[in-house]
């Protein structure tokens, strides 16, 4: 007997949830055994490997080679076109991703801050992020490897796989955007870049799926990256050490932004909208449990090293 074409959607959506779900999984696991080889290789080199240029070039790209073949995972195991995500849009959204990124990269960066400064009081003190030397022409090397790469890969799998196929499955609009934006932050296991993460990735989310593309993402992810090297390489740390005329030039208008582009995107963009449920999300649960644990592990042992370093 012949399936219905409804019968036939739904085992479509559960296979592609699925996979989702493992490709989540297979990322987590292999940035866990590509970083081990390189620790490895490190050693092996000597001491003081760990702040070498190429160590650190090669543990950026060890996290982008694990996105990518999580990303490959799903596309092979799927049978679904790699396109799929990139779809053509219309060119506002390139705007409005732009838009939301500067109010996320700007005034809610700061916002973030005050997050940070409440872990500093309770007795947390941030790892921070090694980068490679960013002066002159090495900055270019840089922003590809660590600006352009992470926007597309990392793109890709959460919001291209995961949001994508969360929405497509059936899921409502606002449990894709919470689940697929604390995946996203849990996964760079990061404590005090936890809350900016994960607005991050709900902002991201929504404009994809609003979008119909990860295009317009990838380009704003891209831009986030790049300014923050940029700044990196020019001295400028923390926006509060900048005159106070630069500061505020800076936090109103992407505050502003950031603002009016959410309410454009909530209230007056409905693409995407409707009911849902939480469709095969014992399925899905399964085949991501295992990158969820990793990162979970992950992300603890970086708030106790936190705590234990303070």
């Amino acid at each position: 007997m012949e399936q219905s074409a409804e019968e036939k959607q739904e085992q479509f959506g559960k296979k592609h949830l699925t996979e989702s779900g493992i490709a989540y999984s297979a990322a987590a696991l292999f940035t866990v055994v590509l970083s081990l080889l390189l620790s490895a290789v490190g050693s092996a080199a000597g001491e003081g490997y760990e702040k070498q240029n190429w160590y650190l070039y090669l543990a950026y790209l060890c996290a982008q080679i694990a996105f990518a073949g999580a990303a490959a995972l799903y596309f092979i195991r799927s049978k679904e076109s790699f396109k799929a995500p990139f779809q053509r849009c219309h060119p506002k959204y390139f705007l409005i991703a732009l838009l939301l990124q500067f109010g996320l990269l700007f005034s809610l960066s700061e916002l973030n801050g005050l997050f940070i400064s409440l872990l500093g009081k309770a007795g947390y003190h941030s790892q921070g992020v090694d980068v490679p030397e960013l002066a002159g022409w090495n900055l270019l090397p840089a922003v590809l490897v660590i600006g352009l790469l992470p926007a597309f890969f990392e793109e890709l799998l959460f919001r291209g796989v995961l949001a994508r196929n969360m929405r497509g499955s059936g899921w409502g609009l606002l449990p894709v955007l919470l689940l697929s934006g604390a995946m996203f932050s849990l996964f760079h296991g990061r404590p005090e870049q936890t809350i900016y993460q994960f607005l991050c990735g709900i902002c991201f989310s929504l404009v994809a799926l609003r979008a119909g593309s990860i295009l317009p993402t990838v380009l704003a992810h891209f831009c986030n990256n790049a300014v923050i090297l940029i700044l990196a390489a020019c001295g400028v740390g923390e926006l509060s050490a900048l005159p106070m005329g630069a500061y505020l030039g800076l936090i109103i208008p992407s505050a502003v932004c950031f603002v009016l582009v959410l309410v454009y995107l909530v209230f007056f963009d409905k693409r995407g909208n409707g009911r849902g449920k939480l469709v095969y999300g014992v399925e899905f649960t399964v085949a991501a449990g295992g990158g969820l644990l990793i990162c979970a592990i992950e992300w603890i042992a970086a708030l106790v090293m936190g705590f234990v370093h303070g």
